[in-house]
């Protein structure tokens, strides 16, 4: 080291500053208290107290280490001639407490100093993370250690340092960057780190003749040994000084914070105002309380900077960062979750839409939103229960086919065990009344049936029709008008379908009877159209609607819809409905037994009066205040049900 730079170290570092070339600022303020809240208002107010609001760019020092390690002495001598900026105590307990600041004209610093990592006992794991996020935000971390040895809890502060910065700061500061418009985001690399370390018996690192290798490339050596490491960092410098009389030698260290502060390859100046709103942003994110005493000082664990919320179902932690909700988004957590019958968290997913990228939950119902509410009944009875996605349609029905019931999940769905996290009501509205609709939807098909005109029963008869008809048939859904005489059917007029030729026809014109053999139907005369009795059989029976299906499997279609017609409408009116409604019914409905009056007239219930179920609100009310039906698309109802006379007139409240 040239003796003209040696001079000029002892002029800045022993020199005290006159007040006029410190512009008037003989104190530093406080930043953040040991809350984490901090303590100016906005950017103006912080420029203001550190007095470089005519300044273009500026970097931050912050400096680290052990209660009693001169860290505010430190800072004091190398930044402002020995000058008390930072207050000092000859005590060996901390007298510093949260994050005070100070501007330094001549490097254009502004300096951070910290409380001690082991200063207070008290919320030491918040206090924890006030120091990571101070470090965040800084240029030159300056960690200041007085010991013969460099001890592990360095190193493991440093590189849980790194990791917090690359796993949760990052995000914050390069969203920060692009709201302010930097051309280099800041959190491209993390700061520059200067080890500095007092002896005063043993030698520094780096000078022990039996050690090969510069002091940095020993300083990595014993990071890569204790496997932590310092990805984050853009660069890790070791200054040493032994003192064995005083005062400390704070030459080498000077020098390193001017070399770096001269470095702007890695990291340049910014206005001051950048650096407020970077600490501003880390602490409205990572904030909130933590549990004291659950990790020692020098462990930080990813729970100082993530969500605090704990899946119900498996007691897993949600890995996303804090206040992640504010983002709109939701809780996740890694791993499977486990089966909880009282949440009932086994969702069922779209596989083609999931394969896609996108994760579309489904929850069996009677019918297809785009199916007639009359057909509900019938098609539930036909082809079971439906599992229709909002992107792809139909994808199942739970007896499409007639040899053996195809399992949803080797095609159509996967099936998971989802995570529930308290006040999220993903299952409230989107699976757990899936078997209450079911059975409100066979319910409403089977009342409408009973209480209406013969209309809909001549509908869900002509819809049976189809489904077991030979294939010749013309559907029942395409016959508007006799084939014969061209007069058009009314409502409740029944369609006869010729079995000879297939088309549909009115009473009048379709009152003759011959076997039809070519048909299949040989035992005995069948009903024929005038046309197909004269010619004595259909006309054209080489057309691909004239292929003949054997009569087996028309018998068998027959009666396998007529008995599970039947055994689904005795299931659902004979079964014990108290029973099927204790298995099925939604958590937001109001249990039986709390019930005791009407929710809209008060009135009292007695064993004769029925207590129904507000779709809407989950409310009790009696039969008088349910009369009105619609549907609730925001609990899970596509087609009308009861509601109570409250939400019938408003609504806009479902």
């Amino acid at each position: 080291m040239s003796d003209l730079l040696v001079k000029e170290m002892e002029r800045v570092s022993i020199r005290p500053q006159k007040p006029e070339e410190r512009h008037g600022r003989g104190s530093s303020f406080l930043l953040v208290d040991e809350q984490e809240n901090l303590q100016v208002r906005d950017e103006s107010e912080f420029v203001d107290k550190l007095g470089c609001g005519d300044v273009g760019g500026v970097k931050v020092l912050s400096i680290f280490g052990n209660t009693g390690d001169g860290k505010s002495h430190t800072l004091n001598h190398i930044l402002f001639g020995g000058e008390s900026v930072f207050h000092t105590s000859k005590s060996p307990s901390s007298c510093t407490v949260g994050v005070w600041a100070a501007y330094e004209p001549t490097l254009s610093l502004v300096a951070l100093d910290t409380e001690g990592l082991l200063g207070a006992a008290a919320n030491q794991n918040q206090r924890m993370r006030l120091l990571l996020k101070v470090l965040a935000v800084s240029d030159i971390v300056v960690y200041r250690t007085r010991a013969e040895r460099l001890h592990n809890d360095m190193f493991m502060f440093l590189s849980s340092a790194s990791g917090a910065y690359l796993k949760h700061f990052t995000p914050e500061l390069r969203a920060l960057s692009s709201r302010c418009g930097l051309d280099v985001p800041l959190s491209s690399l993390g700061p520059a780190v200067i080890v500095f370390q007092e002896t005063t018996h043993t030698q520094l690192l780096g000078h022990d003749s039996r050690l090969d290798g510069h002091a940095d490339t020993l300083l990595q050596k014993r990071f890569h040994d204790l496997g932590l490491g310092t990805e984050a960092f853009s660069a890790v410098q070791y200054v040493g000084t032994q003192t064995v009389t005083p005062p400390t030698d704070y030459r080498g260290l000077l020098e390193a914070v001017r070399q770096q502060v001269k470095n702007s390859h890695t990291r340049s100046p910014r206005q001051p105002g950048i650096v407020f709103h970077a600490l501003e942003a880390l602490s409205e994110r990572f904030c909130g309380e933590l549990s004291d005493g659950t990790a020692l000082y020098s462990f930080f664990p990813d729970e100082y900077f993530t969500c605090s919320a704990v899946c119900l179902s498996c007691n897993t932690r949600c890995k996303n960062g804090m206040n992640h909700l504010r983002d709109r988004i939701p809780h996740t957590a890694d791993g499977l979750c486990q089966y909880a019958h009282q949440f009932n968290n086994k969702v069922i997913i779209c596989k083609r839409c999931y394969e896609g990228g996108r994760e579309v939950i489904v929850v069996p119902k009677t019918s297809a939103s785009n199916e007639n509410p009359w057909f509900g009944l019938a098609t539930y009875a036909w082809s079971g229960y439906v599992l229709e996605c909002v992107h792809c349609g139909v994808i199942y029905r739970s007896r499409q086919y007639w040899v053996g019931n195809q399992d949803p999940e080797s095609g159509a769905v996967r099936s998971e065990v989802k995570h529930v996290w308290e006040g999220s009501d993903t299952f409230l509205t989107t699976h757990q009344n899936a078997a209450q609709r079911v059975l409100d939807g066979m319910n409403y098909m089977i009342q409408s049936v009973s209480e209406y005109s013969t209309g809909p029963t001549k509908a869900v008869t002509a819809w049976l029709t189809d489904r077991v008809a030979p294939p010749y048939w013309r559907p029942n859904t395409e016959i508007t008008a006799c084939h014969g005489c061209q007069k058009a059917f009314v409502e409740a007029e029944r369609k006869h379908h010729c079995r000879a030729c297939g088309e549909g026809f009115c009473h009048p014109c379709s009152s003759h009877r011959m076997p039809v053999p070519e048909r299949g139907w040989g035992s005995g005369p069948v009903r024929v159209c005038q046309a197909c009795y004269r010619h004595g059989g259909p006309v054209d029976t080489n057309s691909q609607v004239c292929k003949v299906e054997p009569r087996g499997l028309i018998a068998r279609r027959v009666t396998e819809v007529a008995q599970s017609t039947l055994d689904m409408v005795s299931t659902a009116v004979d079964y014990p409905l108290c029973f099927v409604k204790g298995v099925a019914r939604p958590d937001y409905w109001v249990p039986d037994q709390d019930i005791t009056q009407c929710h809209q007239c008060s009135k009292a219930f007695t064993p004769a009066m029925s207590k129904h179920h507000c779709r809407a609100c989950g409310q009790g009310v009696c039969s008088r205040c349910s009369a009105g039906v619609r549907p609730v698309p925001s609990r899970g109802w596509d087609h009308p049900v009861r509601v109570c006379d409250g939400c019938h007139a408003h609504p806009d409240s479902l």
